[in-house]
């Protein structure tokens, strides 16, 4: 079959749908999409939220808890214990299917009436360790999301099996690290980006196994270097005393020179190592990967995003989890010996053949499926049949989706092979992970048919404004703990600014011990800095700038951008 342009029901730019694309709709026995990758894209992260969280009650024990749900929901919401109990059984709201409404809204009166968890995660493997989403396996951790494996540790995402690190984004095997972005295996790294196997590292960046260096670039098994320049064991100790590094204003002077330095070398034109044929940006040891975002261990996939545990295999449209998945398309945080995945989301560990289903797990054949617990199979709209009977009328309901299509607000029409309608999405836009890669204002989300929350009345005092904060670490008094702080954004920007934050008895010690000043942002504002480092979601086609060199490719580095961009021959001619 030939390449074929569609145009986007959404935004109604052009895209293009080439042969491959339609050997593997053919596969999944899905028609071609009548959405573009980047609406695809915006309309899944729009039901994902990581961080926003609430203080509630649970509607079945009654007891306070924390969850992405506020208490005005409009559907129940369990704690963990009480959700995971045999207390209730989600195929008591099962109903028959009604031929006479549309799909989409059957689907979601049932959504409203099946109690929702108050969290995602393995919520028994999390030890001390109540304020955190999308995770487990956590001790003594405090607001990490999309983590797993890791020990007293704070303010982060993507964070995988480290110990003692604060506000890092997407880190590996890391001890004692803190604002760093894309590390593994480091230890005692700072203010970094893009290294491996490091250790005691200040503002360094594209680093593998170096040791006792700052503000470098692009360095291999360096020791004692600063600014690229080689120093002596004691003459990089005397300077390193000169920095003042518990000194915050010594610090952006530090940052300031350290980042004027990486603008005059080289950077790949994509982040990662040993892959074979592959489009995107931060994609490791994969095969046949297209116009994908941080993928591990990953073939013949495209349009994916946050592929985070290895293998993953024939995925489209797949964002966040994976560990062994398996023809999965359009799809949101599913994992874990998953195969045959649809239009669903959150369905967990050993789960196949399911379609349009949401928060099911251990379970297969399921269509049209709301928060089923375990050992569930051939049930529509939490309605159990027997294998004949499911396998004769699931044909049926998706003519009937083509059939009666729903419409939204907006006049887009949703047949069988869309994703949910996001104005399903129990989440308002600003809620959700949508706003982190496609900012809208509060009137852009309304006119694209999205809800929106504006921030909640909170009654309390500032006690100290940022401005008045000790410059230096040593400075600081341990009554700092529990004060409230004012962000130094104070609400003026577009990062979801809660405006003001307190220090944790944990992270007071953190930063004494690693000789750092209190940050000036709140949790969220940091965040956003994070992820200010790591390169968009988009790809532009550029030439390599190492001149005499005429080798082209896709990358995540805009052409207006100031970095010098380079193939991976003439890449690795330079560091090496």
């Amino acid at each position: 079959m030939q390449a074929k342009t569609n145009q986007c029901q959404n935004c109604k730019k052009d895209f293009v749908i080439e042969p491959d694309d339609f050997k593997f709709y053919e596969k999944m026995k899905v028609p071609a999409p009548m959405w573009c990758p980047e609406c695809r894209l915006q309309r899944r992260l729009s039901f994902l939220n990581h961080q926003t969280l609430y203080k509630r009650k649970c509607d079945m024990c009654a007891q306070s808890l924390i969850s992405v749900y506020p208490q005005s929901a409009p559907f129940p919401v369990y704690c963990p214990d009480c959700y995971w109990a045999d207390k209730w059984d989600a195929k008591s709201y099962g109903r028959d299917y009604d031929f006479s409404k549309p799909f989409f809204e059957q689907i979601k009166e049932l959504s409203l009436s099946v109690p929702h968890v108050s969290l995602m995660g393995l919520h028994t493997t999390w030890i001390n360790s109540e304020y955190n989403n999308f995770a487990s396996e956590l001790k003594n951790c405090y607001l990490l999301f999309n983590s797993d494996y890791n020990e007293n540790c704070s303010y982060g995402s993507e964070i995988e099996n480290s110990k003692e690190c604060y506000d890092n984004t997407m880190i590996n095997s890391c001890q004692l690290c803190y604002k760093n972005v894309n590390l593994n295996n480091c230890y005692n790294a700072r203010f970094s980006i893009d290294c491996d196997n490091c250790q005691n590292i200040l503002f360094c960046k594209n680093c593998i196994g170096c040791d006792n260096c700052v503000g470098c670039i692009n360095l291999k098994n360096k020791k004692n270097y600063i600014f690229n320049m080689a120093y002596t064991k004691e003459g990089y100790e005397a300077k390193i005393k000169e920095f003042n590094l518990g000194s915050i204003k010594e610090l952006e002077k530090l940052k300031k020179k350290s980042k004027d330095l990486w603008l005059q070398h080289s950077n790949k034109f994509i982040h990662g190592r040993q892959n074979i044929n592959v489009s995107g940006d931060y994609i490791n040891n994969s095969k046949n990967v297209k116009n994908s975002y941080i993928a591990l261990g990953s073939q013949d996939c495209r349009y994916c995003m946050w592929l985070l545990v290895k293998p993953n295999k024939d995925c489209y449209d797949y964002t966040q989890f994976g560990d062994n998945a398996e023809k999965i398309y359009d799809t949101l945080v599913c994992g874990r010996n998953i195969s045959n995945i649809k239009f669903s989301s959150c369905c967990v560990d050993s789960v196949s053949f399911v379609e349009y289903s949401d928060y099911c797990n251990s379970a297969n054949h399921l269509f049209g499926c709301s928060f089923m617990q375990r050992g569930n199979f051939y049930c529509i709209l939490n309605k159990q049949y027997t294998k004949e009977e499911y396998e004769a009328l699931v044909p049926k309901i998706i003519q009937h989706m083509k059939d009666m299509p729903y419409t939204d607000k907006k006049g887009r029409v949703y047949k069988y092979g869309e994703f949910f309608p996001t104005e399903l999405s129990p989440f308002a836009y600003n809620e959700t992970i949508a706003q982190e890669y496609f900012p809208l204002t509060k009137e852009q989300a309304m006119e694209q048919g999205c809800s929106w929350k504006d921030p909640e009345e909170r009654n309390y005092k500032i006690d100290i404004n940022s401005q008045d904060l000790p410059d230096h670490i040593k400075d600081v008094k341990d009554d700092i703990v529990g004060k409230v702080i004012e962000c130094s954004h104070k609400g003026e920007c577009n990062h979801q600014c809660k405006r003001a934050f307190k220090i944790i008895p944990q992270e007071l010690q953190f930063y004494q011990k690693m000789n750092l000043p209190l940050p000036r942002l709140c949790p969220n504002c940091r965040r956003y800095e994070r992820l200010s480092q790591r390169n968009p979601l988009k790809l532009w086609h550029r030439k390599c700038m190492k001149e005499g060199c005429a080798n082209e490719f896709e990358t995540s580095y805009a052409p207006d951008r100031p970095e010098i961009v380079y193939c991976e021959q003439c890449y690795q001619q330079e560091v090496a």
